[in-house]
């Protein structure tokens, strides 16, 4: 559905994306993911045509973008960043004049259909109350919801966000992902781009991982998320669990222990065995949050101070050259004559 090869885009001496190689699938749901200033929004823009790439290539559905942008736009429904309105307009009639900007040609389009796509887009967001209301009048939330109605108008084969979830509450954000599951589950591939770890987790299949330009991981989630080959156990005879275990302990947390066990039932008869109490026992396996953190450093919005160098040294004063001897203090000034 998207495919980059070596992408790269240069903002004079910033080299903001680096030889990026993407690689979304139909029918995926894709999350990227990155910290602040790693490339994410670039690449995106980039694959909608509103940035030209420095050099590489990108393919979507099958054609050459951006020479064939006019050929794919009408099929894709993006929202990048801060949506944006006429504020004293009403949400429907922004939408109306959003689908107007649009190609009419096409089963997706047109002025016959508007009026119900208007009506289902604002329904699926949850502004169906509110679509004659201005939209200054809307909160942030509301505002996300109603740029996510305008890449929902056209009933899309691929969808692309930008920090979807920016200024919805918790049920928001709920919402939002039953949404994109619905959607997906209709055949629409979802793509968007994201720092909220939990969204990503709860909603995607696939991932990739942005760090100062480059795409340092791109897999399927179910395979980070594998088991590593450990259990954790949690039970009150710590210590004598770590004795009868010898050796195998890899981390020890109050009364969790991390152990290398490639049978888990196996551990468990062994430990019930010896006559120690088991709270719990699960195979260990990475979380998003370790698998992100392992592979990226720190994000463009994290500045530490620089090391503070030693005070200089005060020069000492100057000793009178012996070849000059210092000059006589000046002379005091007579008193002024008394008048007469």
């Amino acid at each position: 559905m998207i495919t980059t090869s070596g992408l790269s885009k240069r903002f004079g001496a910033v080299q903001a994306v680096q030889s990026v190689d993407l690689d979304v699938r139909e029918g995926d749901r894709y999350g990227l993911l990155g910290p602040n200033g790693s490339g994410k929004t670039t690449l995106v823009r980039m694959i909608l045509g509103l940035v030209y790439a420095t050099s590489g290539s990108i393919t979507v559905m099958g054609r050459s973008v951006p020479r064939h942008l006019s050929e794919v736009l009408p099929r894709i429904g993006a929202l990048i960043e801060e949506p944006a309105a006429y504020p004293h307009l009403s949400a429907r009639a922004n939408l109306a004049l959003f689908d107007q900007a649009g190609p009419s040609a096409g089963s997706a389009g047109g002025r016959r259909t508007r009026r119900a796509r208007i009506d289902a887009a604002l329904e699926q967001v949850g502004l169906a109350g509110v679509g004659r209301r201005p939209v200054k009048a809307y909160s942030l939330g509301m505002r996300q919801r109603l740029g996510l109605a305008g890449a929902l108008i056209r009933r899309p084969r691929l969808l692309i966000l930008d920090e979807p979830g920016n200024g919805l509450d918790p049920r928001g954000i709920s919402d939002l992902r039953e949404l994109l599951l619905s959607l997906n589950s209709s055949g629409v591939t979802v793509f968007l781009s994201s720092h909220q770890l939990a969204e990503v987790d709860q909603l995607c299949t696939r991932v990739g991982i942005m760090d100062h330009g480059r795409l340092v991981l791109q897999e399927e989630l179910a395979v980070l998320r594998s088991p590593t080959g450990r259990v954790r156990i949690s039970t009150p005879d710590t210590e004598r669990a770590v004795a009868l275990l010898n050796g195998t302990v890899e981390r020890r947390d109050g009364s969790s222990l991390l152990v290398r066990c490639d049978d888990p039932a196996a551990l468990n008869a062994r430990l019930v065995g010896a006559g120690l109490s088991v709270t719990s026992l699960t195979p260990h396996a990475h979380t998003l949050e370790e698998v992100v953190l392992s592979v990226t450093s720190t994000g463009s919005d994290q500045i530490d101070a620089p090391t503070a160098s030693p005070p200089p040294t005060a020069s000492p004063p100057a000793a009178p050259s012996p070849t000059s001897p210092a000059s006589p203090p000046p002379a005091a000034s007579p008193p002024p004559a008394a008048s007469p």
